[in-house]
């Protein structure tokens, strides 16, 4: 493996008496796709925003490029960019889709309007969605949503391009959408992750087998709160292990308990 990006050392979390998190060990390495798969409920979602800086753990460490994070994202600057896609694109309905893309350096920068324009129509034109930027997210596919958050997620200022993203996490990118557009989004994280200066690092959320598939090379199970396995994407269809021959299969029999 090459450089750790992140690493996460006995990491827990709880919410009330819930311990979603429970002593997690876990590293991203520069330039791999890495897929975070398991059960609904099992801390997948909030293991990505105890990355992302979102979420400070209840115990253990996290390491961005070797550097330890205390308390959250805002609390202190860190060597490397983490940019986040939300499960449900999370744009803000009232602002257009320029507006959404835009919004961090509308907000934190001191570039003129017209040159954030030009950024976002870059970004927008990267995910292949060129001549949208006047419309609102009630007016796009859901699909579309998607791309127009992940643009949002790879925008960067010019004037500091050290503080843009260089490692993305996607939270259920494909959940929702029928089979062409989920492909479409999938070859888009592909994308992303080859096209120079933008993200070569990624950890994605999933359930759903394509998205496995097309876009992981090494893959972590996660069920109740912990680390249970890990290999490779090809490693996981052959496997013995009763928790993953249960999951991939869909099957009610096995050791992952049915709730409800």
């Amino acid at each position: 493996m090459t450089e750790p990006l992140i690493e996460l050392k006995g990491v827990s979390k709880s919410f009330g008496s819930h311990k979603v998190l429970d002593n997690v060990d876990l590293t991203i390495y520069r330039g791999e796709a890495l897929g975070i798969i398991g059960p609904s409920g099992t801390g997948k979602s909030t293991i990505l925003r105890v990355m992302a800086g979102l979420l400070a753990p209840d115990e253990g460490e996290i390491y961005v490029q070797g550097v330890r994070r205390d308390g959250l994202i805002e609390d202190a600057g860190q060597p490397v960019g983490i940019g986040m896609v939300f499960q449900q694109a999370a744009l803000f309905d009232s602002l257009t889709v320029e507006e959404n893309v835009g919004f961090l350096l509308y907000q934190n920068s001191k570039l003129p309007r017209s040159r954030i324009r030009d950024l976002v129509k870059e970004k927008l034109e990267m995910v292949g969605l060129p001549s949208i930027s006047d419309l609102y997210p009630a007016e796009l596919s859901g699909g579309m949503r998607k791309r127009v958050s992940f643009a949002r997620a790879i925008m960067s200022n010019p004037d500091n391009p050290s503080e843009g993203p260089e490692v993305l996490l996607y939270d259920e990118p494909t959940a929702g959408l029928d089979p062409i557009a989920s492909t479409v989004i999938e070859d888009l994280i592909r994308y992303l992750q080859c096209l120079n200066g933008v993200c070569s690092t990624y950890a994605v959320v999933t359930h759903q087998d394509s998205t496995i598939r097309r876009t992981a090379d090494r893959l972590i199970f996660l069920y109740e709160g912990r680390v249970q396995w890990q290999g490779t994407v090809s490693e996981i269809y052959n496997t013995e292990n009763p928790l993953i021959k249960q999951f991939m299969s869909g099957s009610v029999q096995g050791p992952i308990q049915v709730v409800g």
